[in-house]
């Protein structure tokens, strides 16, 4: 069932020694994905540091993140609802496929092997849950990293340059499987890249930072 989150970011600055480096202002509706692009230093992973509840003490912010009509910005990370998509799919080298997907799973889950097998199924990998991680390739890990997020529920997506490391085949294939998931589930989502053609397939508003 579509969810409808809204992540709205009011009057973002954040600065290092008094120098800004990234302000913005913007509001991402329920599966709609916002790309911000910009160079290496341009404040792309410190503004994601910032959303995600992060950021160095070093830093100096200002402005509201608003998530479903809450003000989150001094909530710690764990509590702030938004997950998160890395470059690496960050899979745990000791647990299984199903464990790591398991992980995601909230404490009120009641019937969790049920949610993993379906997950599982869901992502194309229904025979793969007793696999070692190290074992799958790099899609299935992008792909069982993506649903590990979404087992945990969370109203808001960050995804750091998660098809950087990717092929150039498989990298238009995962783009297109991660945005098509996070739209169906209705989750407002914020892109970080320095690549047009990751801007182009998320299909939504472009911002454009600069150094």
């Amino acid at each position: 069932m579509t969810q409808t989150h809204h992540l709205a970011l009011r009057e973002v600055s954040i600065a290092l020694d008094d120098v800004p480096l990234v302000a913005l202002d913007a509001r991402i509706g329920p599966g709609e994905v916002l790309t911000v692009m910009g160079p290496s230093g341009s404040g792309k992973s410190t503004l994601l540091a910032y959303l995600a509840g992060f950021l160095d003490e070093a830093f100096a912010a200002s402005g509201q993140v608003i998530l479903d009509g809450v003000a989150i910005q001094g909530l710690p990370a764990e509590r702030r609802g938004i997950g998160l998509l890395f470059q690496d799919p960050l899979l745990f080298p000791h647990l299984s496929v199903a464990d790591n997907l398991r992980f995601g799973l909230p404490r009120h889950c009641r019937d969790k092997r049920a949610r993993v097998e379906a997950a599982l199924a869901h992502i194309g990998l229904a025979d793969f849950g007793d696999r070692d991680p190290a074992t799958l390739s790099g899609g299935q890990k992008a792909r069982v990293a993506l649903m590990r997020l979404l087992l945990s529920e969370p109203r808001a997506v960050l995804l750091d340059e998660p098809f950087s490391k990717l092929d150039t085949q498989l990298r238009q294939e995962m783009r297109d499987w991660v945005f098509a998931h996070l739209r169906e589930a209705g989750l407002p989502s914020l892109l970080v890249t320095h690549d047009h053609q990751d801007a182009e397939a998320a299909g939504g508003r472009l911002i454009e930072l600069s150094v």
